[in-house]
């Protein structure tokens, strides 16, 4: 009899949870025209009055609308923006969306492996398309995210998803793109709960960095052999890293472990891309020279120092802009993405143009993870993902999404928190 209640509860729950999931939007079948809003083209241009239209899920038109004759009756739906912004799909480049659900209940995370190298680790096949935090993301014009795994120092590969797709398959844009490395840190800080909250010394740094090195050596050697005697799934799964296949993400904060790590790669023939990277302004000159891209960790944080200015985190993005750095801007975790066009617009007041912020998490973003063929701005030929705000999507009071599209479907805008809000407002004006 217990046994049969707790079946029924489960299946009632997985309905439940199948009921509330959103809708996922249906093909493209008609021309889309948006006119009159301010286009923000995600490479540091901006069209004041533009003409866009999509067909078949690609931009098919971003032009001034004051200088093209057009002929509206060929478009099955036009928006009249006037007024408004519209603005390329965000990318949320580093993100645990749909790995997780819920942070305080371990249940709901799946984002790690036991286990200290595990690169044949696919982040991807965990991945939660009907996510309850994907559509209060995608409210705020976060229309894609790279799925990363963590944990271990060798945590396996990532993929970029976006967020209309019934399962991880669907939601695919570009899969197993890169290897995620946990680089370890030469100092440490203690927790206050331990009473000795200063900065310590990681003694165990030399010989972690020497496991690395081994461990990358190994799979190097042992892609050079066509047909290894004895299979090792953990290096048959990096043959793509040491073909240039992939990218190697490296997490590191510090500069002496960024710099190591660098090197290392190089040494490898492989092209590293530095995630957090929280000193990364005060190796840019480094940072140049290698030709090392940056996925900077948010920037409305504490500083990674006692001794740092409180305003550096959100002065960096204008420091690494100024020296050339190619870098966009992440946001850690899950539910927190859909602040993520606010930490570019954080950086904005600190000396990063308005233009090359919205770049930051758009074109960069796309460079970056290498599908800027694809996404990242708003260009002829590119899929059309994209969103039309009433004001400023990198001002949290002004971002008002009214319209986003992923590959040419108009998505739907509403989700749990605004279903939460009309309830609660309804129940209160009784």
């Amino acid at each position: 009899m217990a046994r049969c209640l707790s079946l029924f509860f489960l299946f009632f729950f997985v309905a439940l949870v199948q009921a509330q999931s959103p809708v996922v939007a249906p093909r493209q079948t008609q021309a889309v025209l948006i006119v009159g809003a301010t286009a923000h083209l995600g490479n540091g241009m901006v069209i004041a009055n533009s003409a866009i239209a999509f067909e078949n899920g690609k931009l098919t038109l971003v032009a001034d609308a004051t200088t093209i004759r057009l002929d509206r009756t060929r478009f099955g739906k036009i928006f009249d923006a006037s007024g408004k912004h519209v603005y390329p799909g965000f990318i949320a480049a580093h993100s645990r969306l749909g790995l997780v659900e819920i942070d305080a209940v371990r249940a709901t995370q799946d984002f790690s492996e036991v286990g200290s190298f595990n690169p044949n680790a696919r982040a991807v096949v965990a991945y939660n398309a009907d996510s309850e935090l994907i559509p209060t993301v995608r409210s705020n014009g976060v229309l894609m995210s790279q799925v990363s795994p963590s944990g271990g120092t060798v945590s396996g590969t990532s993929s970029l998803v976006q967020h209309d797709a019934w399962n991880w398959e669907d939601a695919i844009l570009l899969a197993e793109e890169g290897l995620f490395l946990n680089w370890p840190a030469v100092r440490s800080w203690g927790g206050w709960e331990t009473g000795n909250p200063q900065q310590q010394r990681n003694e165990q740094y030399d010989k972690n960095v020497a496991e690395i090195k081994n461990f990358f050596a190994e799979a190097q050697a042992y892609s050079k052999q066509p047909k290894p005697a004895v299979a090792n799934p953990r290096f048959e799964s990096m043959r793509p890293l040491f073909e240039k296949k992939q990218t190697l993400y490296i997490r590191a904060s510090q500069a002496k472990p960024m710099q190591e790590a660098v090197l290392m790669a190089e040494t490898l023939g492989l092209s590293p891309v530095l995630v957090g990277a929280s000193d990364a302004w005060l190796i840019t000159d480094f940072l140049v020279e290698h030709k090392v891209p940056v996925i900077l960790s948010e920037t409305q944080r504490l500083p990674s120092r006692e001794d740092e200015a409180v305003d550096q985190p959100y002065r960096t993005p204008g420091i690494l802009h100024e020296k050339g750095v190619l870098f966009c801007i992440s946001e850690d975790g899950s539910w927190r993405l859909r602040n993520l066009p606010f930490q570019a617009g954080q950086a904005v007041g600190y000396g990063l143009p308005y233009e090359d912020a919205v770049s930051a998490i758009t074109l960069n973003a796309a460079k970056i993870l290498g599908v800027d063929n694809v996404v990242g701005s708003l260009a002829v030929g590119k899929d059309a993902t994209l969103f039309i705000s009433e004001g400023d999507a990198l001002d949290m009071r002004t971002c008002i999404v009214t319209a986003a599209f992923i590959q040419g479907r108009e998505i739907d805008l509403d989700n749990k928190q605004k279903t939460l809000y009309r309830t609660y407002e309804a129940r209160y004006k009784q």
